[in-house]
């Protein structure tokens, strides 16, 4: 292991750095694996390439005078609790809500419990179990689960935490928002969870960097005025009140809200919006509505793009001679229900259904295609470029789930000088990408091709 990390630090040393690109100085943009950066990492004591996500969060939650609202997903990372407790302890009001499927402490689990996780789960209870264990010998200490297990930390200090069961559901989709509000005023929207994967790498992979997330600290009362307002429907009365926290389409609809902070134009919708409700009022119709006023190019970066409607508006867009370019988390990029698929004119049935809708496109594109991380590692981003001049971002996938069920958060943010650095993270994974499918995939949609027609 030892020797892994010194030989990628090696490597890392060597990496071409470019010159950081000038911030705007209420929208600043952050990315893990930024070439123009470097940090040590404070779990692995790896000096790699990358903004310190984690460092900026925790410095965020250092600087609160009167209140900390954090909703995210997933919090792993004992630093950011240690820096919640830290705020707690000194008088700071501070929240914390968090998904259901997350809100239990790794270190309780009981080993029959764990025997029945999936084998996904198993692998994130193993990679706490490494991040908790400081002394290495495989067995917890309460000692090490009292100082690292971040969510004990956060029990133990008694800090009001809810999740998306607080309405006396069994949770919302996914409480999937990944934001923390510092003072009513200082604004933090990120597409990482707070794990030790989500922001650094694997503790158990040397080459790990983490799946590629950004982060965007915004200046801005009138962004966090939008972020608190979604804050407080899901917190309703907090832990210890009424039943009435409203989660998922239990909260009340709400329009895109648009505002000017400097130079920068921001538009804000929050998810889900019910699939009886009209489209274009979704959050997945604002990404849309977007996309249609691009006229020179169009770059994404996603996780997951499932949904339908915003591969046809790519399709018309295409039609009219604006450049694509697509890159999909190859764990996603080549399932049936992929809309990567449909720009590169190609449809994938499952037992020989096609998806419903499905409408690979008659005048494909070649510029689609996974780039090439580490072992383990995800392209996490939801992100979109327009004309080098507007980016589109948040913690919503481009799926039906995600605008239908989830909580989410999405932003337009029209600034050149924010777009500029998600240019070139796109640009520096890009470098990388392959493109088309795998040989493998071809021969498969040959065959079916031959049984099973579109």
């Amino acid at each position: 292991m030892l020797l892994g990390l010194l030989a990628c630090q090696k490597i890392e040393s060597q990496v071409y750095r470019p010159k950081p690109l000038p911030q705007d100085p209420l929208v600043q943009v952050y990315f893990n694996r930024s070439l123009a950066t470097e940090y040590k990492e404070p779990y692995r004591q790896l000096t790699r390439s990358g903004d310190d996500l984690e460092k900026l969060i925790v410095e965020a939650i250092t600087s609160a005078q009167s209140t900390v609202d954090l909703a995210i997903q997933e919090l792993r990372l004992p630093k950011i609790a240690q820096a919640l407790v830290e705020r707690h302890q000194a008088g700071v009001k501070v929240r914390v809500i968090l998904e259901n499927n997350y809100s239990r402490p790794w270190s309780d689990l009981s080993a029959t419990e764990v025997a029945k996780l999936k084998p996904r789960e198993r692998q994130r209870y193993h990679e706490a179990l490494k991040l908790i264990d400081s002394n290495g010998n495989t067995q917890l200490s309460q000692d090490e689960i009292n100082q690292a297990d971040a969510l004990v930390i956060l029990r133990n200090a008694k800090v009001p935490i809810i999740d998306d069961t607080a309405d006396g559901s069994k949770g919302s989709g996914l409480m999937h928002h990944k934001f923390l509000v510092i003072d009513g005023n200082l604004s933090i929207i990120t597409s990482a969870n707070f794990t030790t994967s989500g922001i650094h790498g694997d503790l158990k992979t040397a080459e790990s960097r983490g799946n590629a997330n950004n982060l965007l600290k915004i200046d801005s009362s009138d962004l966090a005025k939008l972020l608190l307002k979604e804050f407080n429907f899901m917190w309703g009365d907090g832990p210890s009140g009424k039943a009435d926290s409203k989660f998922g389409i239990n909260k009340p609809r709400r329009q895109v809200q648009q505002f000017q902070l400097g130079n920068t134009s921001i538009s804000v919708h929050f998810s889900p919006t019910s699939a009886t409700k009209p489209w274009s009022q979704s959050s997945n119709g604002l990404i849309g509505k977007t996309l249609t006023k691009a006229t020179k190019s169009i770059d994404l970066a996603l996780f997951v793009f499932s949904e339908q409607r915003l591969a046809n508006i790519l399709e018309r867009s295409h039609q009219q001679g604006i450049e694509i370019r697509a890159l999909i988390d190859s764990s996603f990029a080549y399932r049936n229900y992929s809309e990567a698929l449909d720009l590169m004119g190609i449809a994938l049935s499952k037992k020989c259904q096609y998806e419903q809708g499905n409408r690979p496109w008659q005048n494909p594109i070649t510029t689609i295609g996974v780039p090439q991380l580490p072992k383990g590692d995800l392209l996490h981003h939801k992100f979109a470029i327009i004309d080098g001049q507007t980016v589109i971002t948040g913690s919503q996938n481009w799926s039906w789930a995600a605008n239908t069920n989830n909580d989410e958060t999405v932003l337009v943010i029209d600034n050149p000088t924010v777009a500029a650095h998600f240019q070139r993270e796109f640009e520096n994974l890009y470098a990388k990408v392959v493109l088309g499918i795998p040989i493998a995939l071809g021969k498969k949609i040959k065959a079916q091709q031959q049984t099973c027609p579109p």
